[in-house]
């Protein structure tokens, strides 16, 4: 009876390690909770390294269920509140993977200002050659950036903006020790200040649409909105709606609401900069996050301190 239950998709080398500690491995947490009682009863450790909502009910079917080493810095499929009512540990990975989502912040905000993707196409289609230069596009350095969530992802962000030559702005739960960045005490007056607004919060219902109408339309026709946190951090209805209707200059977004899956609204636009959900997507990064998620599992097998834990 194994004690390791390893969920998503794993790469060889991570299957290869987690076998060496007796992992059984499953595609969905569906499939494990769909196997035979005697399968599930042993199952202590559940390495996790997928999107489906983990909470009261999938936690009641593992009765032994005591860790859930989580793969991402982002948990917010996994319930908190159910997982401590049932003394059962939450781990994720953080830290490991800052700086490619910051990097990819970055990115985001100086194609969509740019005009990088439209760029490209202009020499790909010959349009260059006929046609002459594209149109000018828009100056990034001496613009006002606010951040949206000052964490460790979010000061890695403001680190970058401030190295560009941007004012930098910030909203946070409270005031942080900065460089003398600006604190808002909430979004829509952070919004109001800034030309560029980038959305590093986490997941889940508390932050949930944090990103409003309000804060929306206090960024204005000339604002440009990236967000590498989750799509359900930002109205995406009020955000088409003001994309669409010049209310907004842009947006940068790796993440959407109910992604893979996009609304096929922002498919028709020619001022956003859409990525597949990519902000720690490199070998590196990876490999680092798969290693931390195994030390966690590792360690609490051993007895000894978790080293990343949520609650």
């Amino acid at each position: 009876m194994t004690e390791v239950a390893a969920i998503g998709g794993y790469s060889d080398s991570e299957r290869a390690a987690y076998a060496e500690i007796g992992a059984v491995f499953h595609d969905t947490l569906s499939d494990l909770l769909a196997a035979p009682e005697d399968e599930r009863a042993g199952v202590r450790v559940v390495a996790y390294k997928h999107h489906q909502a983990f909470g009261a009910a999938e936690m009641d079917k593992l009765p032994a269920l005591a860790l859930i080493a989580n793969y991402g810095v982002g948990y917010d499929a996994i319930s908190i509140p159910d997982a401590d009512a049932r003394g059962v540990k939450v781990t994720n990975t953080p830290n490991v993977l800052n700086d490619d989502v910051a990097d990819l912040a970055i990115a985001m905000l100086l194609m969509q200002a740019r005009g990088l993707v439209q760029g490209d196409a202009w020499v790909r289609s010959g349009t260059w050659a006929k046609e002459g230069p594209p149109p000018l596009a828009r100056k990034v350095s001496g613009s006002r950036a606010g951040v949206v969530g000052l964490g460790r992802i979010g000061r890695e962000i403001a680190d970058r903006l401030a190295a560009l030559k941007l004012e930098v702005h910030y909203h946070s739960r409270s005031e942080k020790e900065t460089p003398g960045w600006t604190y808002h005490a909430d979004p829509v007056s952070l919004a109001d200040a800034v030309d560029f607004l980038v959305v590093a919060l986490v997941g889940g219902p508390e932050t949930e649409h944090y990103v409003s109408r309000e804060v929306i339309d206090a960024l204005g026709p000339q604002g440009v909105i990236v967000n590498i946190s989750r799509g359900s951090t930002i109205d995406e209805g009020a955000m088409l709606d003001a994309l669409e209707q010049g209310g907004l200059a842009g947006a940068g977004l790796d993440v959407f609401q109910g992604e893979p899956k996009v609304d096929p609204r922002f498919l028709e636009l020619d001022n956003v900069v859409l990525q597949p959900h990519v902000g720690s997507a490199t070998h590196g990064t990876r490999a680092d996050m798969g290693k931390l998620q195994r030390r966690n599992v590792t360690a609490f097998l051993a007895g000894d301190a978790l080293e990343t834990p949520v609650n």
